[in-house]
Formats: structure tokens, C-alpha cells, sequence
């Protein structure tokens, strides 16, 4: 089973949720992919997350997540024990998400998306200072990435397989090439 989180206003629609979403499918598995609308609030967004996956084994799970999805992934794999893969993960959001609390809207559509002031304290209940199994994570992140500094992820992550892409952006433009090694790191073999 595969629960793929996105990142902060993004969306089950995201490129590289939904290039999951259709690999999985494409091979026959589009029912062992969760893909949920996270809430805003962190603690919300941990508390479905962890509803979601009630009841699934540790090494029946691997958890693939984005940007604020990352930090998220990293939490749940520190508490259930399952691998995670981390996409330009954020290391620290609750200095990068502090300029951002207020109205926006969400990036795959119009609805509006309140990110508030305690919020930041719940992201930083969820802080993992340092991972204590490596070899459960997969680290994919951008030399490019324009949000989030490429350096602090190899640092975080130290020990865990790592694949530095050179340029690229935040978003990891090219994930389509990447998602069959992804999903070989969470124990699913692309057939030819």
C-alpha cells in the first residue's frame, strides 16, 4: 500500500501524485494508492493520515511525500516504521510556512486555503530531529529547487539512499522518469 502526501495548497492533482496514481494503475494495483486532500492544519492532516493507514502493516506501507508531504512522510515513517520516498522534502517548514499564514487558495483550484498562526506550532510537534533508520528512506532532490535548499534534505537525510538531481525545480518537472525507481523502493516491480 502506497499513501502518497502532497505538499503545502497542493492536491491529489498534482503531477507527481497523479503520475503515481497512474503508474499504480497501469499496473494493476490503483487500489493499493491513497491519495488524500490534506487539511491545512498539520494535526489534522496527521490525524487522517493516520486513519487512512490504520491497520496496515509496518512493511505492507511505504509513503511517498512532496515538499510539506516529505516532513510529513518523515513523521509517519519515524512513528509506524514503514520506508518513506522524499521529494524535495521540507526540513524545517515552520520558518518557510511562518510568511505564509492567512487566505490563499490552493494551487489545482480556486478554493480558498487558510494556513493559521498555530498551525506553525503543530508543524513543529511533528519535528523528527534525526531519522533513525536510514535505510527506510529514499531521498530524490533538486540542485534547482526554488523553495527549498537541496543542501539541508542531504544533510536530514544523511545515510538514506539519495538521488541529487542536477537543475530540475522544486516540483521535480522530470518525476515521470523517477517514479519507477520510487515505487521499486516501496517493494512494487514495474512489469515490462
Amino acid at each position: 500500500m502506497i499513501l502518497y502526501l502532497h505538499g503545502f495548497r497542493s492536491s491529489p492533482s498534482s503531477m507527481k501524485a497523479r503520475v503515481v496514481g497512474e503508474r499504480m494503475a497501469a499496473l494493476g494495483l490503483a487500489d493499493q494508492v491513497i491519495s488524500p486532500q490534506l487539511p491545512a492544519s498539520p494535526k489534522a492532516a496527521m490525524e487522517l493520515a493516520l486513519s487512512l493507514i490504520e491497520g496496515i502493516p509496518a512493511n505492507e506501507l511505504s509513503i511517498i511525500g512532496s515538499s510539506l508531504g516529505g516532513y510529513y512522510a518523515t513523521w509517519l515513517a519515524e512513528r509506524i516504521g514503514c520506508k518513506a520516498v522524499l521529494l524535495n522534502p521540507a526540513v524545517v517548514p515552520s520558518l518557510d510556512l511562518d510568511k505564509h499564514v492567512g487566505v490563499t487558495t490552493q494551487y489545482h483550484s480556486d478554493e480558498p486555503f487558510e494556513f493559521k498562526r498555530e498551525y506553525i506550532d503543530e508543524l513543529r510537534a511533528l519535528e523528527v530531529p534525526k531519522i533513525s533508520k536510514p535505510e527506510r528512506y529514499f531521498l530524490i532532490a533538486a540542485t534547482g529547487d526554488e523553495v527549498l535548499d537541496y543542501r539541508d534534505m542531504l544533510t536530514h537525510y544523511q545515510g538514506a539512499r539519495q538521488h541529487l538531481i542536477e537543475g530540475s525545480d522544486h516540483a521535480v518537472s522530470e518525476f515521470p522518469q523517477y517514479v519507477d525507481a520510487v515505487l521499486a523502493f516501496c517493494g512494487i516491480e514495474a512489469q515490462s
